[in-house]
């Protein structure tokens, strides 16, 4: 089975026609996708320690951050799968958890609805 984060690496060069960037030379594993006119990211996906995010454990986990509509963060925090954004501001960012929580039909308008506010 497809990991998800490989299926957002796809959805990236379906959908936007874009290859996702490793500019963490310390973090090979994290990658962006950003815009190709003006290099803005709209996705950021890490994997990082679960109680980084508020989980139980250090194990590591994939997640995604996404610029998200400030008026609908606060709606979808309540919602399983989804976090306050690690590293990014939380005004205008959300975390995503990649263990399948989230399904990919759920997080490709997210991906774009973070395109369209990063544009």
């Amino acid at each position: 089975m497809k990991r998800i984060r490989d299926a957002i690496i796809d959805y990236g060069k379906e959908e936007y026609g874009i290859e996702p960037d490793h500019p963490f030379e310390k973090y090979p594993s994290y990658f962006v996708l950003r815009h190709k006119d003006n290099d803005k990211w709209f996705a950021l996906v890490m994997d990082v320690p679960a109680d980084r995010i508020g989980l139980e454990g250090d194990e590591r986990v994939d997640i995604l951050d996404i610029k998200c509509d400030p008026d609908a963060i606060g709606a979808l925090r309540k919602k399983a799968g989804f976090f306050p954004a690690y590293h990014m501001n939380k005004e205008h960012w959300l975390t995503v958890i990649l263990d399948g929580t989230v399904p990919m039909d759920r997080i490709k308008p997210l991906i774009d609805q973070s395109f369209n506010l990063s544009g």
